[in-house]
């Protein structure tokens, strides 16, 4: 694997552990958007893109987030250990979209945006310092196709 790009957004300093967000893209052919550099308690770390994990409400099957006590469509009241648990027994409440699927690859994505991140630390004290975009990414390549 080989990641082509990294683009690092950095965020104000606040309370909140947030320190960024990272967009890669592997082998010039794979964008992964939405990845958290987070600051905690043993350094920092990234948390790839995820997503709230949902049930459904037994009375009226309408979808309802985890942490809901009562349903959005019909206010039933929802069991609250409805969730599945983790290996530290903590509710899941959210679900990757995209991850490495082994340790080395998590490393290798790791300390590759990691890197990008400090760098861009590094580049925002400099004067005149312009913050990269993330909505700029180019896909007109894809009106070729759809003219086709």
């Amino acid at each position: 694997m080989n990641i082509s790009e990294i683009r690092v957004k950095l965020l104000p300093r606040h309370s909140d552990k947030l320190r960024g967000f990272a967009s890669i893209t592997i082998d010039n052919c794979v964008v992964v958007r939405d990845i958290k550099i987070i600051e905690g308690g043993r350094g920092m770390f990234v948390a790839m893109p995820s997503r709230k994990l949902c049930d459904r409400c037994a009375s009226c099957g309408g979808k309802n987030h985890m942490r809901a006590r009562y349903c959005n469509d019909c206010g039933s009241r929802l069991a609250q250990d409805r969730a599945e648990t983790d290996e530290r027994g903590r509710p899941r409440m959210f679900a990757d979209i995209a991850h490495p699927i082994n340790q080395a690859a998590r490393d290798l994505v790791q300390n590759a945006v990691l890197e990008a991140y400090n760098a861009e630390v590094e580049r925002s004290k400099e004067a005149g310092y312009k913050a990269v975009e993330f909505d700029d990414l180019d896909y007109h390549y894809l009106e070729d196709f759809a003219a086709e």
